[in-house]
């Protein structure tokens, strides 16, 4: 049954910064986890995330955690991973309202329905898949680097705090100002003491209307940039949904020199319209958004079995995360079954706060 999100999608991006968290990520409630019957190892977290000890594998991905007290309220109802949302090289203003809203979907969100309009409301139900159109704002790096050293504060036992960022495209911006973009957002967000950083690649890239992780000699261009930046700090690549086999091939090769995991998917994108068929979402260029929640749960897992196939076939070691769909708790073990090294939710997450707490009281049954 949905609760009350954490994240109101009846409000601006500003008002939840600002006021949020709402519903019970708001009621201060700690669950304890370092006793029993969830002391896994004589209270100690025995999952290795990226070199650092988690009690469970599972978190937020980048998005819904838009500062430290949501990070904090997170952490506090057992999700061990939270991941602050990304970050950029400077003040960037966040799409109008409204940025959130429920797609009318029968079964999953294919490949085929994602080229067809797709209706959307304020009527949110199960089983939820959501648009969500922000274009990834993004304070000033002076205001978001003091607010992630507190949400690295709010870790507590068997937690991490992993900070993702990105580059911005600019007007007449050459490929090499783009590649030093990402490089300045990965040094600034090193100053953080962040100890697990993630780069978003599943952002507009530079000269097209495709996503970053899509071109792979940019790509590699980037993550290059960035380690140079980042030294031994671990990173994460986040990537979208790739159709081709050798695509993806090529993108653990490129990763796996420069990288530790991979964190797949993000969302899948579709024309978004309201009942009267007219752009759901107003302003320039949203037309189109990302879809998530339980429409996209068949493409995150099917990412994730394809890239452990590839990277055991290739003897690699980068560490694969499940995102996309994971809306209840049979969801998380249908990941860690496909061999997830960790799994997140977005959506599942807003309108589920307890939903890291059922799936440790099943875990460890």
């Amino acid at each position: 049954m949905l609760q009350v999100p954490f994240y109101d999608p009846n409000k601006s991006y500003d008002d939840n910064y600002d006021q949020g968290p709402f519903g019970a990520f708001a009621d201060g409630k700690v669950f304890e986890q370092a006793g029993e019957p969830f002391d896994y190892a004589q209270g100690e977290p025995r999952f290795n995330f990226l070199g650092q000890k988690v009690y469970l594998p599972f978190g937020i991905p980048a998005g819904p955690l838009v500062n430290a007290k949501f990070c904090k309220a997170a952490f506090e109802k057992g999700f061990d991973i939270c991941v602050y949302k990304t970050v950029r090289t400077a003040y960037f203003p966040c799409h109008p309202f409204p940025n959130i809203l429920a797609v009318k979907l029968e079964g999953d969100l294919t490949l085929e329905k994602a080229q067809e309009k797709l209706i959307a409301d304020n009527n949110y139900s199960e089983p939820l898949s959501i648009t969500n159109s922000f274009g990834v704002p993004s304070k000033d790096p002076s205001v978001w680097q003091e607010d992630v050293k507190q949400a690295i504060s709010f870790a507590g036992k068997g937690q991490i705090l992993v900070l993702s960022f990105m580059g911005t495209v600019r007007e007449n911006q050459t490929p090499e100002e783009f590649v030093a973009d990402y490089a300045l957002a990965a040094k600034l967000s090193k100053e953080t003491g962040a100890k697990i950083l993630e780069t978003n690649l599943s952002c507009p890239n530079i000269g097209n209307e495709g996503l970053v992780c899509y071109n792979l000699d940019m790509t590699e261009k980037v993550l290059a940039a960035i380690r140079q930046e980042i030294g031994e700090t671990p990173l994460i690549v986040k990537v979208g949904y790739y159709q081709k086999d050798e695509d993806l091939k090529r993108l653990v090769e490129i990763v796996g020199k420069y990288a530790q995991a991979i964190a797949a998917i993000n969302t899948i994108q579709a024309e978004i319209a309201d009942k009267n068929g007219n752009q759901a979402l107003p302003g320039k260029n949203r037309a189109r958004s990302g879809v998530c929640g339980a429409g996209i749960e068949w493409a995150g897992l099917d990412m994730v079995k394809r890239l452990v196939k590839i990277r055991d076939e290739a003897g690699a070691s980068v560490k694969i995360i499940g995102v996309g769909g994971v809306m209840k708790v049979e969801d998380y073990f249908e990941y860690m079954k496909a061999e997830a090294d960790a799994v997140m939710s977005a959506t599942g997450a807003m309108w589920n706060p307890s939903l890291a707490q059922e799936i440790k009281h099943l875990a460890i049954k």
